[in-house]
């Protein structure tokens, strides 16, 4: 009977995060799809233009650590819930926006929403999985993260089309009803709670959130004089954090749990490098193939889907495989994989549009597959079972980070080489080499990732 009713649990569990995995990414991606369509109407420039994703990224970096200490101390289940209801009135005042003003607040309060699903799912996922079977789990789940990422651009390039680009925002909608239908069976978790002790860290969540925004802003101003300002008290506001996180007993990024473990730190650098690397092909790829190579939304949103369904069909085989095989192995052998693929994305860009780019573009796919999942599986594995929490709201305060700062290689390309002009066909040569450089700098950032993933050391025996 315990043994069925166990069953029962991890299956609810499992099945309630991945709707949730396989929703946001949907709409995530149909968003960025539309970015094209979005700056046209609200008339921004092509520095503005990274701010649509940056917006949305900046709140996900700025709360997933805050999320992810309370996700410990108050339970997973209450922030994770609280997370769903924040993305969807978020995502219906995004729909509604009116100026790009507006449009932006919404994607940061959506980003708020993110932030508490994303430092609670892979932890809800491994409370109840064994470790013997948690690769394939975190597998499964990051499946549904590729093939929500998948089915986005083409199902958003379809719904632009045919009806209107502000329902892109609101694609996973549905599917957030289902989750709060089925929410009530999955079970508390106030046995992995923190202490009573515990005390909300306000100074390290404040200085925390101060140096992202700061980073944020500082960055998007490159290579304005000001941007220097602010980056210079980015770096003050991060030695404060820093500093403090080590003294406090309850910091918000318990930085300790880094110390003697190789395994996690590595593992952590890694994922920063391969998302700052591969999260603004979407973007990149948006803007390439509708403005440069004329395709439409829905014939963009296919070429779009290739590497992320690819990511969706190997994910879950290479959650298995990490839970047989070294995840090293597997990981710096993807890094490899997608790192060449990107350089060679860098030349074929100036090319005409043919199958050997979408075959790259799968390629790459299938070098994030192979990393993807068995790289989360290390993180998790490599802490105990009541720090799940925080490791998962540090991998994904990493992997934000990386996107975060694919956007920002993005946002610097696109202001050093195009400046703040509108996209227009006069300007298409300077998009082009702009789009070449990311792609360059990506492949360069892949295989200094790789470095790091092969010297990681052994999960296994």
């Amino acid at each position: 009977m315990m043994i069925k009713e166990r069953l029962s649990e991890k299956s609810i569990v499992l099945l309630v995060v991945w709707l949730s995995a396989f929703g946001m990414p949907i709409m995530l991606s149909a968003t960025n799809v539309a970015i094209p369509v979005v700056a046209d109407q609200f008339d921004l420039n092509a520095s503005q233009i990274a701010w649509i994703p940056m917006s949305y990224l900046m709140a996900s970096v700025m709360f997933v650590l805050i999320f992810g200490r309370l996700a410990d101390a108050l339970g997973k289940k209450k922030i994770f819930l609280t997370g769903l209801l924040v993305l969807s009135f978020s995502s219906i005042f995004v729909a509604l926006a009116n100026s790009g003003s507006i449009l932006l607040l919404g994607r940061f309060l959506q980003g708020i929403g993110a932030a508490m699903l994303y430092a609670t799912q892979t932890a809800m996922v491994s409370s109840v999985y064994p470790a013997k079977e948690r690769g394939k789990a975190i597998g499964i789940t990051l499946s549904a993260v590729y093939l929500g990422l998948a089915l986005g651009p083409t199902l958003g390039g379809i719904v632009m089309e045919y009806l209107n680009w502000r329902l892109n925002f609101v694609l996973h909608l549905p599917l957030t009803l289902i989750i709060i239908a089925l929410i009530h069976q999955v079970p508390n978790d106030s046995d992995n709670q923190l202490s009573k002790e515990f005390k909300f860290d306000k100074a390290g969540s404040t200085l925390y959130a101060t140096s992202i925004v700061l980073l944020c802003f500082g960055v998007s101003n490159l290579p304005d004089s000001n941007s220097l300002v602010l980056l210079s008290l980015f770096l003050v506001t991060a030695a404060l954090f820093v500093k403090h996180s080590l003294k406090y007993p309850f910091p918000i990024w318990d930085l300790g749990i880094f110390r003697n473990n190789t395994m996690l730190t590595k593992s952590c650098l890694a994922s920063f490098m391969m998302y700052a690397a591969t999260y603004s092909n979407v973007v990149i790829l948006s803007l390439y193939l509708q403005d440069l190579k004329q395709l439409s939304a829905s014939q963009a949103g296919l070429i779009i889907s290739l590497q992320p369904a690819t990511m969706a069909i190997l994910s879950s085989i290479s959650g298995r495989l990490s839970d047989i095989f070294e995840p090293r192995i597997l990981a710096t052998l993807g890094m490899i994989i997608s790192g060449c693929s990107l350089f060679t994305l860098s030349i074929l860009a100036s090319m005409e549009l043919s199958i050997y780019f979408m075959v790259i573009l799968v390629l790459v796919g299938v070098g994030f597959s192979l990393f993807s999942s068995p790289n989360t599986n290390a993180i998790m594995s490599s802490v105990a079972k009541e720090n799940y929490g925080l490791a998962a709201s540090t991998a994904a305060s990493t992997r934000n980070l990386g996107q975060l700062s694919s956007i920002f290689l993005v946002s610097f390309s696109m202001s050093f080489i195009v400046g703040d002009q509108l996209i227009t066909r006069e300007i298409f040569p300077s998009l082009l080499e702009a789009i070449e450089l990311s792609f360059l700098i990506a492949g360069s950032l892949c295989m200094l990732g790789a470095i790091l993933s092969a010297t990681r050391g052994k999960m296994h025996g």
